[in-house]
């Protein structure tokens, strides 16, 4: 995934924006603890199978049901953070309000497609709600999962609607840095941004450590003659 800065302040949108980040944050930590469920429900069918030759009954379909929310759910705080694959090999060029106008196009075209994976996917939960559609194996109601993904999505949704506001403004009003969108790092403020959490320092600071009160460097000898 790529680092990302989100540029923040007091207005409206950035509020806005932080207040879906928690929602997103929640939803993605519960996508976490299902992965970590999953992983201990693994080990406890094959330890069970091979040990005791008791098996998890219906261990494939609690698989196939948690795999729909730690698929979805995490959707919306990966696009906050940018971490979604694209290709900005010409939108890479590009800077100012050429840049915001694509971004612009982009997310929009996202949204018409986000749109309709909502209201399909509420189809499916509706229709799975409706019939009783359970799994083959131990009959779980196969609906919690389906609503999911219509939630998840129209979380992404939200997103989207933020970022293209974010875009939009910068566009109109010639920002340099947008509000409320994920802002690429290059490779020399990544190394730089790692740098300062590694040693809990700026770079600067580290820099400092280094001269002495007089402009000298600390590391070298002071007075003393090479043996």
């Amino acid at each position: 995934m790529a680092s990302t800065t989100v540029r923040t302040d007091d207005s409206l949108l950035s509020k806005a924006d932080r207040q879906i980040f928690r929602v997103e944050s929640t939803l993605n930590l519960m996508a976490g603890l299902v992965v970590f469920t999953l992983m201990i429900l693994a080990v406890a069918q094959i330890v069970g199978r091979k040990v005791f030759n008791l098996p998890i009954p219906g261990f494939i379909d609690w698989v196939e049901q948690f795999m729909v929310v730690f698929a979805f759910l995490g959707v919306a705080y990966c696009q906050r953070l940018g971490g979604h694959i694209r290709m900005d090999i010409l939108i890479g060029r590009v800077r100012g309000r050429p840049l915001w106008l694509a971004e612009v196009v982009g997310v929009l075209l996202m949204m018409i497609a986000v749109g309709a994976l909502v209201y399909g996917s509420y189809l499916h939960f509706e229709r799975a709600l409706t019939i009783g559609d359970s799994t083959i194996d131990i009959a779980l109601p196969t609906w919690p999962a389906k609503l999911m993904v219509p939630v998840a999505l129209g979380l992404l949704w939200l997103r989207l609607l933020v970022q293209l506001i974010g875009y939009g403004r910068a566009f109109i009003n010639g920002e340099e840095i947008p509000i409320a969108v994920p802002m690429i790092e290059d490779a020399a403020a990544v190394a730089k941004r790692e740098a300062e959490e590694a040693m809990g320092l700026s770079l600067d600071e580290l820099e400092g450590r280094g001269k002495d009160p007089d402009g000298g460097d600390k590391d070298r000898g002071h007075g003393h003659d090479p043996i």
